[in-house]
């Protein structure tokens, strides 16, 4: 292969109509008018090309405030017992979402979420796994990192404010409290799939979601 020649970038796919008409009509007014939400740092977005997009996660608001408020639909994991529920799983289908079977191994999650990042997608990757109560990254996972190793995609590190006050564990109403996210600059995929390398960048993504985290912001 010619190394002059750079590889192609692999384009985002475009948002399905459900997925627009989702966002427009349902995410975007409970993010920006009944939370009050806001973004900070959408110009850190590649628009383009496959991307691991790793938060921390507080509640089940998240995955839709991620894809509504990067710009660009962004895949994530859901048990594969919701595409069988009427009108859900279509729903959940076009907008990015993909089946994991329950029980099934991390290694078969990682090929299908890898197989997502190879045709352009932004892929949703909770650093913790679960939600935590007090919406930090406590506990964090290697998985985001294994992902970008594998793919070569680099990691985008997000941190959603205030959305484990607004709906966390143990909630069943909402509070409607501002829910803010900030967009950090991109980090690279590990130098490998050493153990270490794994751990090293899990470590970065960590103290950068915290870091963004802990900065000024809105509360009520």
């Amino acid at each position: 292969m010619n190394s002059d020649n750079p590889a192609p970038i692999v384009l985002a796919p475009k948002p399905s109509l459900t997925y627009r008409l989702v966002s427009n009509l349902l995410v975007f007014p409970v993010f920006r008018g009944l939370f009050r939400g806001s973004t900070e740092g959408n110009e850190r977005v590649p628009a383009q090309g496959p991307l691991v997009v790793v938060a921390n996660h507080g509640s089940h608001l998240d995955p839709p405030l991620l894809g509504h408020a990067l710009g660009r639909p962004v895949a994530f994991m859901a048990k594969a017992e919701l595409f069988e529920v009427p009108l859900l799983g279509p729903l959940i289908r076009a907008c990015g979402a993909y089946p994991v079977r329950r029980g099934a191994s991390d290694r078969e999650a990682i090929r299908t979420a890898t197989a997502r990042l190879q045709e352009g997608w932004a892929t949703g990757v909770f650093l913790d796994g679960t939600r935590q109560a007090d919406g930090r990254v406590n506990q964090p996972l290697a998985g985001a990192a294994l992902l970008s190793a594998r793919s070569g995609a680099p990691l985008l590190p997000v941190a959603i404010v205030n959305s484990h006050r607004a709906l966390g564990t143990g909630r069943t109403w909402p509070r409607l409290v501002p829910i803010q996210l900030r967009i950090g600059d991109l980090v690279p995929p590990p130098t490998g799939r050493r153990r270490a390398d794994l751990d090293a960048t899990t470590a970065e993504l960590q103290r950068r979601i915290n870091a963004l985290l802990d900065q000024a912001g809105p509360r009520p």
